[in-house]
C-alpha cells in the first residue's frame, strides 16, 4: 500500500519511520502511476511499468486498470502483450505462475502444492505453441494466461488470488528461441505425442486433485491439431473451454448478431467466407451454425451457408487430406485458390478473416464486397495489428462507408468524407471470457456447454445501444465491460440453475446480488489490528 498506510497501521505494522511522513490516498496513488506511464514512449516500457506495479502492488494495479479499461486494456493484452511475449526474457523481472516442463512427470502434484495459495477457482493454462498470429514462443508465452488472468479481474472481477496462469513447458521448435541467449524456457525442440498427453492428463488430474473438480480449467494458445483434440477429449470431464475457438467464436458471433440490427434480416439469409480455417474460423463456423438452428433453420442448411479458405485455397468435397473438423464445412465446388476469385464466386455478404495474414483483404476484394452488398460485413480478427486483413480505414474507404467493420486489434475512429466518425468494433475475447469465468465460478458449473457461448454472445449483442449502432460500434463500449461481464455471468448462472447443471447450493435468492458479492474489490483493506476493551471488574487484576 505504499504511503496509503494510516500512521496507527504504520505503527502496529512496525514500518513506521520506513515510509516518507506523507499519507496519500489510493487516487492520488493512481495519478502518480499516470504520470510515470505517461512519461514512456513505447508500449513495451509501459508494459514493464504495469507489470512491475502488478508485482509490488496488486490493488493499486487493478486500481489503475479499471480506471481507465479503454487505455490500458492494449497494453496489458492485445496488441502489446504480444510484442511483450517476443521480448519476454528482455522484459522479464521475476515469474508469475507456475511453470511446469515436460521433464516434471509423476510430479505435478508436488508442484502444485509450491503454489501459496490453497483455493484456486480459475487456472488459464498454455504450452506456447501458438500465441496470438505469432506462432511458437514457447516459454516466452508465459505473458499471454498472466495476461488473460489480469484481465479475469479487470473485467470479470474474479478475485486475482484465486487464478493461476500456467505454463507447459514442452521445448519449442522456434530455432531463433533456441539461440537466444535470454530464452527461459527448456532448450530443445517440442516433445510431443503419447509423453504430451500424459503430461496434459496428470495436470489435469492434479489440478482438480488439489482445487476440485469446479476449478476452471481455460487453454490459451495451443496449436490447432492439440487444441480441438484437448478440447473434445476434456470437455465432457472437466470444467475446461478453450478461448481461441469457443471465445473467439463468441464474440464473433455477437458481433454478427449486433450487425443483424443493421442489415434487418436473419443470420441464415447470409452467406459467411472465412479467410482462415484454424480453430479461431471452426470455432465461429460451428456457433453460427448453432445460432441458425435456433432461427429454425436445419443443422445441414445452415452449413452450407458457411465456406472456408485454408492456406491451400478453398475448401471442397474431395480435396485431399482434410482434417474432419474441415471435412464439416466442403461443399461441392471447383478448387480455387485466389482470395479474389473466389469471393467473386461465392458472392459472401459475410467475409471474416482469422488466418492471421496482414493485408488479405485487398482494396479489390474490399470493393468487391460493397458491389455485392448493400451493407457487407467484413471481420478482420486476426491479432496483433500486423497481422489484421485490413485497416478500419481501408475497410470504410473502400466500401464507401457501407461496410460494417469489426477487427480483432483495435483501430482508431475513422472520419468519412461526408463528416461522419465511425468508430470501429473491436470483436476483443475480454468481452467474453471474464463473464464467463465469473458466471461458471460463481454457481459451480461443471461443464461449458456450447450453449454458454451462445448466450453469451447474445448478451453482448443485447448491450449494443442504436447509438452504439450509428456510430459503427458492435460491441458496447469498453468503458461498460465490467457492466457486461455481470450481465453475462447473470444469465449464465440463471441458465445453470435452470437446467440443474450448477453445483453452488442453495441456489441464491437473488443471483445478481450474489454474484456482486463475489466480486474483487480494489480499495485497500485497513491493517488496523481489531482492539477492544473489557468491563473494568473483568479487567482487574487478582492478586
Amino acid at each position: 500500500q505504499g504511503m496509503a498506510f494510516t500512521l496507527e497501521e504504520r505503527q502496529q505494522l512496525n514500518i513506521h519511520g520506513l515510509l516518507p511522513p506523507c499519507f496519500l490516498g489510493q487516487d492520488a496513488q493512481v495519478y502518480s502511476i499516470l504520470k510515470n506511464f505517461e512519461r514512456l514512449t513505447s508500449d513495451l516500457d509501459r508494459y514493464i511499468l504495469l507489470m512491475s506495479l502488478q508485482d509490488r502492488n496488486e490493488k493499486l494495479f487493478y486500481k489503475v486498470l479499471t480506471s481507465d479499461i479503454e487505455r490500458f486494456m492494449p497494453i496489458v493484452y492485445t496488441p502489446t502483450v504480444g510484442l511483450a511475449c517476443q521480448q519476454y526474457g528482455l522484459a522479464f523481472r521475476r515469474p508469475r505462475g507456475l511453470f511446469i516442463t515436460i521433464h516434471d512427470r509423476g510430479h505435478i502434484a508436488t508442484m502444485l502444492k509450491s503454489w501459496p495459495e490453497n483455493i484456486i477457482k480459475a487456472i488459464v493454462v498454455t504450452d506456447g505453441e501458438r500465441i496470438l498470429g505469432l506462432g511458437d514462443l514457447g516459454c516466452y508465452g508465459m505473458g499471454i494466461p498472466v495476461g488473460k488472468l489480469a484481465l479475469y479481474t479487470a473485467c470479470g472481477g474474479v478475485k486475482p488470488h484465486e487464478c493461476l496462469p500456467v505454463m507447459l513447458d514442452v521445448g519449442t521448435d522456434n530455432e531463433a528461441l533456441l539461440k537466444d541467449p535470454l530464452y527461459i524456457g527448456l532448450r530443445h525442440k517440442r516433445i510431443r505425442g503419447q509423453a504430451y498427453d500424459d503430461l496434459l492428463d496428470e495436470f489435469m488430474e492434479a489440478v482438480t486433485s488439489r482445487y476440485g473438480m469446479n476449478c476452471l480449467i481455460q487453454f490459451e494458445d495451443f496449436a490447432n491439431a492439440n487444441a480441438f483434440r484437448l478440447l473434445h477429449k476434456y470437455r465432457n470431464k472437466y470444467c475446461t473451454f478453450n478461448d481461441d475457438i469457443q471465445g473467439t467464436a463468441s464474440v464473433a458471433v455477437a458481433g454478427l448478431l449486433a450487425a443483424l440490427r443493421i442489415t434487418k434480416n436473419r443470420l441464415s439469409d447470409h452467406t459467411v467466407l472465412f479467410q482462415g480455417a484454424g480453430e479461431a474460423a471452426l470455432g465461429i463456423a460451428n456457433l453460427i451454425v448453432m445460432a441458425m438452428e435456433k432461427e429454425g433453420v436445419s443443422k445441414d442448411a445452415a452449413i452450407k451457408r458457411i465456406w472456408m479458405v485454408d492456406s491451400k485455397g478453398l475448401i471442397v468435397k474431395g480435396r485431399a487430406s482434410l482434417t474432419s473438423e474441415k471435412q464439416r464445412f466442403a461443399h461441392e465446388h471447383g478448387e480455387m485458390k485466389n482470395l479474389e476469385d473466389i469471393v467473386k464466386d461465392i458472392k459472401p455478404s459475410v467475409l471474416i478473416g482469422v488466418a492471421a495474414i496482414g493485408g488479405a483483404f485487398t482494396k479489390q476484394i474490399l470493393q468487391d464486397m460493397a458491389a455485392l452488398n448493400k451493407r457487407p460485413i467484413i471481420f478482420a480478427l486476426s491479432n496483433p495489428t500486423s497481422k489484421a486483413e485490413c485497416t478500419a480505414e481501408q475497410c470504410y474507404k473502400y466500401t464507401e462507408g457501407r461496410g460494417i467493420f469489426a477487427s480483432g486489434s483495435p483501430f482508431d475512429p475513422v472520419t468519412l468524407p461526408s463528416g461522419q466518425t465511425l468508430h470501429p468494433g473491436q470483436g476483443n475475447n475480454s468481452y467474453v471470457f471474464p463473464g464467463v469465468a465469473l458466471g461458471v465460478i460463481s454457481c459451480g458449473l461443471k461443464h461449458i456447454g456450447e450453449d454458454v457461448f451462445l448466450t453469451t454472445a447474445e448478451v453482448i449483442a443485447q448491450q449494443v445501444s442504436e447509438e452504439n449502432l450509428q456510430e459503427g460500434r458492435l460491441y458496447p463500449p469498453l468503458v461498460t465491460i465490467q457492466h457486461v461481464s455481470l450481465k453475462i455471468a447473470v444469465r449464465i448462472a440463471e441458465e445453470a440453475y435452470r437446467n440443474n447443471t450448477a453445483s453452488t447450493y442453495p441456489q441464491p435468492k437473488d443471483l445478481e446480488a450474489f454474484i456482486r458479492s463475489q466480486v474483487y474489490s480494489t480499495n485497500y483493506h485497513s491493517f488496523v489490528a481489531d482492539s477492544y476493551t473489557w468491563p473494568e471488574e473483568a479487567m482487574k487484576v487478582k492478586l
